[in-house]
């Protein structure tokens, strides 16, 4: 019933009662009484209207652009960052808004890899796997205040590292960064520290283990004083320049996070722990890590350094490369991308010993499935087919299709979203190119009016 039809009906209401004078004040009571109550119980729904305007301008925090680290497929023009619509409501959901190229003399040949975005979203940095290879710099931030118009900020290339790999955002603003390897690009690596003005803090830790420590994964739960790293390969050994097989590592660090110190090393049985991840209020500080090249996902208590298998992907596919996880805030549902397999893994963890496989998403032929990111409100699952290609001169060669998915998060499975459709192989001028690393922004947008 609308405002003005309760009106009507008051005021009919109104003529008869005076026609019945000894009824006048009993039903006047009644009827303003229930005139009150359908008012009331109109305005939840002139709210609720309110909220899904507002919603639909995402200015209360919707996911609307993707930021994709990429590199040129043929190496020899600009690698760069790709903006793309990400608001579901748009009718350019999935298309490139805007590129903004790595500049000269650090333009080219970089491998861009992994990416991270500050706590204010309006800095991304893009690390250059292999930008060492041209003794070039090696971290690159950009501002996206105004996605639409990303501008190159700076680069860096400490002194200690080489080899970028994850990126970690700090509450205060600026950046932890895993880096595999050491200034000549073998291990002992480190994890750099940028502070919110992007200058370089620190590299750590300042007396790093001797043997093994190349990190690539990192996790922090903050509130309990806990990082973790994961080491994955000394990077030098997948080079066709140097001899014999790829030396792949096995290791979860421990830090004490507000001193950047190691308090213990927990070595995995299995090899190439590529990432580790908290389990969000776990209140036994366990963390999951999977190796590479055994295919197993494996349960690590941080603080006693106990190790379990708690799932083997070779039951899904033969040498399937377990790769990057995510978990939800509740610690409850776990996503992997498994490399080789051409899959994404759908767990609920809710019993972290005994995981539960709720799906595996199949991304198609050809597929190679890497980097993955979960929106805010987990309902969406972004992933790019890339990992990495040394092409002429290394022994990894993991090209996948160069395209990048959205899958929609339901409680019991995943679903490619159909309306987006994003091809690095055809989206660009430039020419082909390979996306790696993915980062959401979220509103409110400074370019909406």
């Amino acid at each position: 019933m609308t405002e003005s039809s309760v009106v009507t009906t008051w005021q009919s209401i109104r003529a008869r009662v005076r026609r019945r004078n000894r009824y006048v004040a009993p039903l006047r009571a009644v009827m303003s009484l229930a005139l009150g109550v359908l008012l009331f119980a109109a305005s939840p729904a002139v709210s609720a209207r309110e909220a899904d305007k507002k919603e639909s301008s995402g200015s209360d925090g919707r996911a609307k652009y993707l930021f994709i680290c990429a590199g040129d497929q043929s190496r020899t023009k600009p690698d760069f960052l790709a903006v793309i619509n990400f608001d579901d409501d748009s009718p350019n959901y999935g298309k490139v808004i805007a590129t903004a190229p790595f500049p000269a003399p650090n333009a080219t040949g970089n491998e861009p890899h992994h990416v991270g975005i500050s706590e204010d979203g309006n800095t991304v940095g893009c690390g250059g796997l292999l930008s060492i290879l041209k003794a070039q710099d090696e971290i690159f931030f950009f501002d996206v205040t105004h996605p639409k118009s990303p501008k190159f900020l700076s680069s860096a290339r400490p002194s200690l590292a080489s080899i970028t790999d994850d990126f970690l955002a700090l509450p205060d603003g600026g950046f932890l960064i895993t880096m595999m390897g050491g200034p000549a690009g073998h291990n002992p690596g480190r994890v750099v520290e940028f502070d919110k003005n992007l200058n370089l803090v620190n590299q750590w830790p300042l007396n790093p283990p001797a043997q093994g420590f190349d990190p690539h994964g990192i996790s922090v739960r903050p509130e309990i004083n806990l990082l973790v790293t994961s080491d994955f390969v000394c990077p030098t050994t997948t080079l066709d320049v140097v001899p014999g097989s790829i030396d792949f590592d096995a290791s979860v660090r421990v830090w004490d996070f507000k001193n950047r110190q190691i308090v213990r090393s927990i070595p995995i049985p299995g090899s190439g722990t590529i990432d580790v991840k908290l389990i969000p209020h776990d209140p036994q500080q366990r963390a999951y890590t999977s190796g590479m090249l055994d295919g197993h996902l494996y349960l690590v208590d941080t603080e006693h350094g106990a190790v379990q298998s708690v799932f083997d992907f070779n039951t899904i596919a033969q040498g399937s490369w377990p790769q990057l996880m995510r978990i939800t805030d509740d610690g409850k549902r776990l996503f992997i991308s498994i490399n080789l397999a051409g899959k994404v893994a759908y767990f609920d963890v809710s019993h972290p010993e005994a995981p539960r496989l709720i799906t595996l998403l199949d991304l198609g032929p050809n597929s190679g499935p890497h980097y993955i990111n979960l929106t805010k409100d987990e309902k969406r699952l972004v992933v790019s087919d890339y990992f990495l290609n040394e092409d002429s001169f290394g022994k990894v060669h993991a090209e996948g299709d160069h395209k990048v998915h959205v899958a929609i998060v339901k409680e019991d499975g995943l679903e490619l979203d159909p309306r987006f459709e994003l091809d690095f192989n055809t989206a660009f001028p430039s020419g082909p190119a390979r996306p790696h690393g993915i980062a959401i922004r979220y509103g409110p947008d400074p370019d909406d009016k």
